[in-house]
Order: C-alpha cells, then sequence, then structure tokens
C-alpha cells in the first residue's frame, strides 16, 4: 500500500485499469436505455394496433383475370392468372387530425385522415399485353385499392366509377400487387376508359404513405402538426412548414418509378415505392440519451485525468477506490437522464441531472483534496464538460468537428501543464514519501 501511494507510475496502471472496467457498467447502461426505448415502441405498437398503424394507399388498381394454358406433350391445363391496370391520372385531396395518447409514461401520434381520391384510367387492352381476346374474363374483372391496416376504417366506401355507383367490399382476391384492401366490381370492357372517384376516412398513427400509380400522381396534404417528417422515395415539390401546421404537395410522374401501367403476374414494387409524411414526436428522449451514453468514457477518462493532474502538479494523493467512487458517480448521471427524461423535457432533466452529479462530485472532492482551490479547479472542469456535451447534442450535423476540437484543445493543455515532468521518476517506484510535485524547473 505504501509502493501504491508513492508511486505515481503504479497509480497512473490502476487509473487505466479502472477506466477500462467502467466502460462495462457503461455498456450495461445503453442496453437499458435501449430496453426502455424497446418497451416505448411496444406500447405505441399496441395503442396503433387498436387505433390504426401506418397507413399506405395503393391504387386503384384495375385487375382483369384471363386463362393461361400450361401444355406440354401429353396434356393441357388452364389456369387462371391476372393483368393488372394501372390509372392514367390520380389525384389525392386529404388532410389528417392528429392527437396524442397516453398509456402510463408513453405517448403515441395517432391521426385521422379524410381523403378525396380521383382520376381516371386510359382504354384498357388486354390485347397489348398479348393476351388473347377469348381468353379475357372481362366479367370477373374488379378494381382493388390497397390498404395496409383495415382496422384505421372508419366509413364504408363507395367509389363513382363514370356514372354508376359502387360499395367497397373488404378483401382482394388477387396479392399480385397489395396484400389487403377493399375491391369493387364494376362492368368493365376492352377499349374503354373509366374515371373514379371516392373518400376514405381512415385512421392510422405515426404517418401516412401512397404509391405513385398513375401516370401523373397529384398529392396535396394538410394538417396542424407543425413537426413532420417527409418520407418515402420522393420529396414534395411544394411544402409550407410552420408553427400552426404544414401543407405539401407532391407530383410524381410515371417515368420517376420502376415499374410500368400494366402488367401480368405479381409486382410488389408498386405497394414497395411509396412517399408521404411522417408525424414526428418533437424529441425523443432515448435517441438523445443514447447519444450522451456514448460520450461516457470521454467523460470518465478526462475527470480521471483532471483528478491525475491534481496529484501530479501537487502533493494529494487519490485512493483507486476514490477514483472508483468518482467513476461510478459519473455512470449514475446516465440512469438518472434517462429516468428524469421519461417525465419531463430532455433539457430540464439534463440540467437536474447534471446538477446533481457535478455537486455530487464538487463536494466528496473537497472532502479528499481539503482545499478550495484544487476543488473549484473540478466543479470548473466537470460544468465545462456537461457544457460542452449538452452544446454537441443540439449541433448534430457537427457533433463530430466540434467533439474533434475539444478533444485536441484539452489533449493540448493536458502537453502543456505536463511539459516540464520527469515521467522516468514517476514512473519508477519509490519508498519514500512524495513531498513535492516532480516537476524539472526551468533553466
Amino acid at each position: 500500500m505504501k509502493n501504491l501511494k508513492n508511486s505515481l507510475g503504479l497509480r497512473i496502471i490502476i487509473i487505466g485499469v479502472l477506466s477500462v472496467v467502467l466502460l462495462i457498467p457503461s455498456f450495461m447502461i445503453q442496453d437499458v436505455i435501449s430496453d426502455r426505448e424497446s418497451r416505448r415502441d411496444s406500447v405505441i405498437g399496441e395503442i396503433s394496433q387498436k387505433w390504426g398503424q401506418k397507413q399506405t394507399i395503393v391504387g386503384p388498381v384495375v385487375t382483369i383475370p384471363y386463362k393461361y394454358r400450361l401444355t406440354d406433350s401429353n396434356t393441357s391445363e388452364s389456369i387462371i392468372s391476372y393483368a393488372h391496370f394501372l390509372p392514367e391520372t390520380l389525384t389525392v385531396n386529404g388532410s389528417m387530425a392528429p392527437e396524442l395518447r397516453y398509456r402510463g409514461i408513453y405517448e403515441a401520434v395517432l391521426y385521422n385522415s379524410r381523403l378525396s381520391l380521383s382520376g381516371s384510367f386510359s382504354p384498357l387492352t388486354p390485347g397489348s399485353l398479348g393476351i388473347q381476346p377469348e381468353d379475357v374474363m372481362f366479367d370477373k374483372a374488379f378494381v382493388s385499392i390497397g390498404i395496409s391496416d383495415m382496422t384505421g376504417i372508419k366509413e364504408s366506401i363507395e367509389m363513382t366509377w363514370n356514372e354508376d355507383t359502387y360499395v367497397a367490399e373488404p378483401g382482394i382476391e388477387s396479392t399480385d400487387v397489395v396484400s389487403s384492401g377493399i375491391t369493387i366490381s364494376p362492368i368493365i370492357e376492352t377499349g374503354e376508359a373509366y374515371s373514379f372517384s371516392f373518400d376514405l376516412n381512415l385512421n392510422g398513427s405515426t404517418g401516412l404513405l401512397f404509391s405513385p400509380v398513375g401516370e401523373e400522381t397529384s398529392v396535396q396534404i394538410e394538417s396542424n402538426w407543425s413537426n413532420p417528417s417527409f418520407a418515402g422515395g420522393f420529396l414534395p415539390s411544394q411544402r409550407e412548414v410552420d408553427a400552426d401546421g404544414f401543407r405539401s404537395e407532391w407530383n410524381v410522374l410515371h417515368l420517376n418509378r420502376n415499374f410500368p401501367q400494366q402488367w401480368k403476374g405479381a409486382n410488389k414494387e408498386v405497394a414497395s415505392t411509396t412517399f408521404g409524411v411522417d408525424l414526428l414526436l418533437p424529441v425523443d428522449e432515448y435517441q438523445k440519451t443514447m447519444r450522451t451514453a456514448k460520450y461516457a468514457i470521454m467523460f470518465i477518462g478526462l475527470t480521471f485525468l483532471t483528478f491525475f493532474m491534481i496529484e501530479l502538479l501537487s502533493v494529494n494523493s487519490i485512493h483507486p477506490v476514490q477514483y472508483l467512487l468518482i467513476g461510478f458517480a459519473l455512470l449514475i448521471f446516465y440512469t438518472l437522464l434517462l429516468s428524469i427524461s421519461e417525465y419531463v423535457v430532455f433539457g430540464l432533466a439534463y440540467l437536474i441531472a447534471s446538477v446533481a452529479i457535478i455537486s455530487l462530485i464538487t463536494i466528496y472532492s473537497y472532502t479528499v483534496l481539503s482545499d478550495s482551490s484544487k476543488t473549484g479547479v473540478v466543479f470548473g472542469i466537470l460544468s465545462l464538460l456537461y457544457g460542452y456535451l449538452y452544446i454537441l447534442l443540439q449541433l448534430q450535423d457537427v457533433a463530430l468537428l466540434m467533439g474533434s476540437i475539444g478533444l485536441f484543445l484539452v489533449l493540448a493543455c493536458v502537453m502543456y501543464l505536463t511539459r516540464n515532468i520527469d515521467w522516468f521518476e514517476i514512473m519508477a517506484s519509490s519508498d519514500q514519501p512524495q513531498s513535492a510535485p516532480l516537476i524539472k524547473e526551468d533553466v
């Protein structure tokens, strides 16, 4: 124990080992953050499942069955296949009315959307796909609209098809294009052009997406939600976002996507090519807490470095157990931040947690160092560290640059303060008490 107290070299090794060991609980804390985030997502999923999940609208799509003959040397068999036709024009006008729902400490953003869809189909000609006229089954043709979560449908759906009105039925006979949705069965004849229109009253959560099925697809959406994220493969051609909400407009051509206007058989590209808007919650406290926790090694290292420099430049000796307790205090910051941020806004949670830990370490440092000026140095450096980290969290785009500059300045300060230290003497064990800092005098 005497050698441990008098040999700074041995203490350097112990401090390094403690820093590495403390990384284990820091990784465990990151696992806790991930678990809490997963729990939040699970609760939101349960709420959304009952109300309506993220909605994706695909269509309308005209599907015409036809007979396909399989022949070999001995037999000939007919099977039913499907030809699919997309609209020439598709126009969507709608609004989203969002609301927050709570379960315990968790909140989910839900919405009710009112959508009006209209457009037209060019003359339908299965012959252009190489289908023989006698094989086409026009009497079995149908129009389908893909809706990803049928739970969200709040009213019956009626489609105006040319001059006639048809009531939609649930389910789709063919899943070549979409796996869930509604179907109408109007009269469809070859070479005829058709117009359509219908309204949707649809509940959902998180976001609303559309597939650009028209040769010209135009979508206009407005809402009083002020924090949208425009998602998918196409950005709005026009958008307005302010404190009162947003209004966005998309105009997509068939040349902008990777599927045709008509084809035979399955094509899952139609349902997977989407665009739209997500309704983001203003703050994701788990994401910010996780980003904070990733700086744990920097906080432990710089705090330990501060205390070691005090040892190095003075006659104080700090026991490894005291380093360990200070390290535990630094780690408790992240659990405090995580738990408090679940109840208050992240900025306030960060302030409360950082003030608590800075106060704890500062008071403990005064009892260890018995010197108000050295304790003031510890308080100042910890305040700078936590303040600097908060700035890094706000400057996400330049966080790496600012972090690199900060570490460079810290290293420059350490090199300046230790420029006259005799490191050979420090690394050598000594049985004699250390009575003065090991610094060479300038000649």
